[in-house]
């Protein structure tokens, strides 16, 4: 609770410095954003298996608060989704016996993220983009696939079992910060592209005796702003 108070006054107290040191001719502007989220977990496992980036969504809003002639601040309060995608690939004997099994495991972890961007405008229609990002663990799911096929002799038999579980919050540490930087290009006044990458500088467990392990999440998507 106090890492979530000093994150949101840390945010809050930008707002207000922002608001009082305007002096660009350019008004406040709100927005939406939404985008697609390819993301992993650093070190998620001890095995040489094979982590893919996990498929998944952002959406939100934000507020852009000029503070100069090129610079402005823009917090944004997102709906983020976050996890790590891996592959298990074994081939094995036991005696005249052959084992394979392939295993597809997917964590996905629900997140309220609150960036805190500081933009730059190159050119007044291109932007570059550093800040940190405040995120509260809302839940997630564990899912997985595991496949198991046994040859002996002529025989095949395959045998496939599957469980979806809800995550024990316990284990989880409910704040996560991380530092973002990206880029984003605006078509007209209000429609723009935009991505961002941001790694992850918290344990996303509890209790880790092990090397940390980090949220980290590529996002490009689309923004329109209110004018």
């Amino acid at each position: 609770m106090k890492k979530l108070i000093l994150g949101l006054a840390f945010a809050g107290s930008l707002l207000v410095n922002a608001q009082e040191k305007t002096k660009s001719s350019s008004p406040i502007t709100f927005g939406v954003k939404a985008g697609f989220n390819a993301s992993t977990l650093s070190k998620a496992d001890q095995y040489d298996n094979d982590q893919k980036l996990k498929p998944g969504f952002n959406a939100g809003v934000f507020v852009n608060i000029p503070v100069a002639q090129k610079f402005s601040i823009q917090p944004e309060i997102l709906f983020n989704q976050l996890g790590s995608k891996t592959e298990e690939r074994e081939l094995y004997y036991v005696n005249s016996d052959k084992y394979k099994r392939e295993a597809d495991y997917k964590k996905n972890l629900n997140y309220l993220s609150i960036p805190v961007m500081v933009q730059y405008n190159i050119l007044p229609q291109l932007y570059v983009e550093a800040g940190p990002e405040f995120s509260f663990l809302l839940g997630g799911k564990n899912k997985g696939d595991v496949t198991t096929t046994t040859t002996t002799g002529n025989t095949t038999v395959t045998e496939t079992s599957s469980f979806s579980n809800k995550i024990n919050k316990d284990f989880h540490n409910k704040f996560n910060f991380g530092i973002g930087i990206g880029a984003g290009y605006y078509f007209t006044q209000n429609f723009g592209v935009t991505a961002r990458f941001t790694a992850g500088i918290t344990d996303v467990y509890k209790h880790n005796s092990g090397d940390a392990i980090r949220n980290n999440a590529f996002q490009v998507g689309v923004a329109y702003k209110f004018k």
